[in-house]
């Protein structure tokens, strides 16, 4: 047998996934939580498949509350896919510490307001950006984590270009 000491630092640094299985082998040798296949919750079914339009509509939505903003965003980080059909899962525990809101149950309003905001985009009441699973999880549709990655991607370059353009423009001689 061969051990392996890690630090809580190092812990948190770790991929999504490395933490998740660490999570799974803690609890299991305590005995904590007997092993059981995955499954998918049944709210999951109901989750939409949001493009980066519905994104956009979402982040107009919500955005005079900035941590619901942070929230959203945090859901374009890679997550672990599972499933049939797939979900994207994200830790709550992760979602908190990235967001650095002071606890679980400001990451579950904000993501409320995100279904809320979903539901208003969409006119459709059945329409669900996310669920939950009882072992403290968000689930996405993996559609739906492109998306925000790709909205993601077009501020930072749209932001890019904006400073670029002020630079030049400052940069300038007076004529």
């Amino acid at each position: 047998m061969t051990g392996i000491t890690l630090t809580a630092e190092q812990i948190r640094n770790a991929p999504a996934a490395v933490r998740q299985w660490i999570e799974q082998e803690v609890t299991s040798s305590l005995g904590l939580s007997p092993r059981a296949p995955v499954t998918i919750p049944p709210q999951a079914s109901h989750l939409v498949a949001c493009s980066v339009e519905d994104v956009a509509g979402v982040l107009e939505h919500i955005r005079g509350v900035l941590p619901a903003v942070n929230v959203l965003l945090e859901l374009g980080r890679p997550g672990i896919s599972f499933g049939q059909p797939a979900v994207m899962t994200f830790r709550l525990m992760d979602i908190l510490h990235h967001t650095r809101l002071p606890d679980i149950s400001g990451v579950l309003t904000c993501l409320e307001m995100i279904n809320q905001a979903l539901i208003e985009v969409k006119k459709d009441p059945s329409a669900r950006f996310c669920g939950f699973d009882h072992e403290g999880h968000c689930l996405i549709a993996p559609q739906t984590q492109t998306s925000i990655a790709a909205l993601w991607q077009s501020m930072m370059e749209r932001q890019q270009a904006a400073q670029e353009r002020a630079a030049a423009g400052q940069a300038a001689p007076a004529a």
